[in-house]
């Protein structure tokens, strides 16, 4: 009989959370803010910012500590992308801390996509660091599946995506 999943949050579980994305330009504020609530519905709003009109550009930050990150983990699992998100989140792992982007065009439809790297897509990226002494131990099971059983992975290993965004392939 399967077990059920443990559902991870990072929050209570030793993982220091800090999310920042930043408007700029002719980001619509309301925009910007469906697509980060859409990955971290706990994630606190300013109360009003002002959207950006003719001669006055967007030019905020907003970021917050200790969000849960439960939705966004749910997300990857449902979007079957565990192999992907272990190669972006992992990708920068330096020590116990790792930062990583998504695309917040891709969160306004509901999907989790990593840029690739040094590239800005349009619609901004939310931009996530997680630190932890253990960190590559819950980077592996927050995006633990099943497939790995059989072919078991690990952050940058051989299987890893290249730079690039090609698949790795292996016999």
């Amino acid at each position: 009989m399967d077990q059920p999943l443990v559902k991870l949050n990072g929050v209570n579980e030793g993982i220091e959370i800090h999310i920042k994305t930043e408007l700029q330009g002719a980001d619509d504020p309301n925009k910007v803010a469906n697509s980060i609530q859409t990955l971290f519905p706990e994630f606190p709003l300013p109360e009003e910012v002002q959207g950006p009109e003719f001669g006055a550009a967007s030019n905020h930050i907003w970021q917050a500590d200790q969000v849960p990150i439960g939705q966004f983990l749910t997300m990857l699992h449902t979007q079957r992308i565990l192999d992907t998100a272990l190669d972006a989140m992992g990708r920068h792992l330096k020590g116990d801390t790792t930062v990583f982007q998504i695309a917040r065009q891709a969160a306004l439809a509901s999907k989790v996509a990593f840029p690739l790297p040094g590239e800005t897509p349009l619609g901004g990226v939310i931009e996530v660091t997680l630190r932890s002494p253990n960190l590559t131990d819950w980077l592996h099971a927050a995006t633990w599946h099943k497939g790995r059983d059989s072919v078991p992975r690990t952050i940058d290993d051989e299987r890893a995506m290249a730079s690039d965004g090609d698949a790795s392939t292996w016999v």
